[in-house]
């Protein structure tokens, strides 16, 4: 599939290329990442993401280009969907996307769903960044500092600075030749760990006030209210990474992160009033939780929507307890 791929993004004049909404750092960097490449092969290409980028990856090269909206879809031969277990998490902007010519799916979810019409889908792999590289090296696009830097930032991001178990040999492979290019792994990780905003300190106080433990201690449940926003000035992607001090808390093998969506009003992008994010000691498989919901993500980090109220969200996952 490789090979069609390449031959498919060699053929195209102009490519979308998107990710889904909410964007970590895997999303983000491979975004920019790919779309810095093929404009070395003179390719006309949109960056898309239909969320604000977290303020912790603005930092990255070319990230003020990522557009949030698109008019149509008309212009492009070909749309590279990354890191998107499913095409329905690229939002509202999915029915436009359909109409592109050519889908192509890049992406390391193990419960991606297979949609589009070629497909680089590897669970093995640490991030979809590292598939991203993968390709570059196959069309043999010299890598220079900026998609070094978004590379590496994709890679260090989602296996948790290498603590988390998807983290394999080509992780540390691709940073060591990522810093040879030039990426300062001190510089990047002083972006992604080493400064906060005072409201998002303010945010993480009230969302560790809100954590609670089910009464075997195996589940933390930590929740993120629009009013706790409001009331801190900050936005949904400050949320970022507070789950893991619930997952960090000892006996505790899974924790979730319920954020509420909007003020609980469902607007055009959201089916969902709440989206619950879920961590694993790495004894659990929550992306098998979360495909029971309608989500999908990896055994040790997942997500899901519901539409319901917080009791019954709360009441939903406190019963995952008593099967840990």
């Amino acid at each position: 599939m490789m090979k069609q791929i390449v031959k498919q993004i060699n053929d195209s004049s102009c490519v979308l290329i998107v990710s889904h909404a909410n964007p970590d750092g895997d999303a983000v960097s491979s975004i920019i990442a790919l779309g810095l490449a093929l404009e070395k092969l003179n390719k006309k290409i949109f960056l898309l993401n239909e969320s604000p980028i977290p303020a912790v990856y603005r930092f990255l090269p070319s990230v003020d280009r990522i557009s949030q909206s698109i008019n149509g879809a008309s212009k492009f031969d070909t749309a590279v969907i990354l890191d998107c277990g499913d095409i329905k998490r690229i939002g509202k902007a999915v029915q436009k996307i359909r109409k592109i010519p050519v889908l192509i799916n890049i992406d390391h979810h193990v419960t991606n769903t297979g949609f589009g019409d070629l497909k680089l889908i590897d669970s093995r792999a640490c991030a979809t960044a590292e598939l991203v590289h993968r390709l570059l090296k196959r069309m043999k696009i010299t890598i220079d500092a900026p998609i070094a830097t978004s590379i590496y930032t994709g890679i260090l991001t989602d296996t948790g600075s290498f603590r988390f178990s998807n983290t394999n040999p080509a992780a540390f492979a691709i940073c060591t030749e990522m810093t040879q290019v030039g990426v300062n792994p001190y510089k990047v990780a002083q972006h992604v760990y080493g400064t906060y905003s005072l409201g998002r300190i303010k945010l993480l106080n009230l969302a560790l006030d809100s954590i609670e433990i089910s009464v075997n201690g195996k589940l933390s449940m930590m929740t993120v209210t629009q009013a706790m926003l409001h009331k801190t000035g900050t936005q949904a992607e400050d949320a970022d990474g507070l789950i893991n001090y619930a997952r960090r808390i000892e006996d505790v093998k899974v924790a979730a992160l319920i954020q509420e969506l909007r003020n609980g009003s469902k607007p055009s992008q959201y089916k969902d009033r709440y989206h619950i994010s879920l961590r694993s000691d790495g004894t659990v498989n929550v992306a098998d939780i979360a495909a029971a919901y309608g989500g999908g993500g990896h055994s040790s980090a997942a997500g899901f929507g519901m539409d319901v109220t917080l009791s019954e969200v709360k009441s939903e996952i406190a019963m995952l307890a008593e099967k840990l």
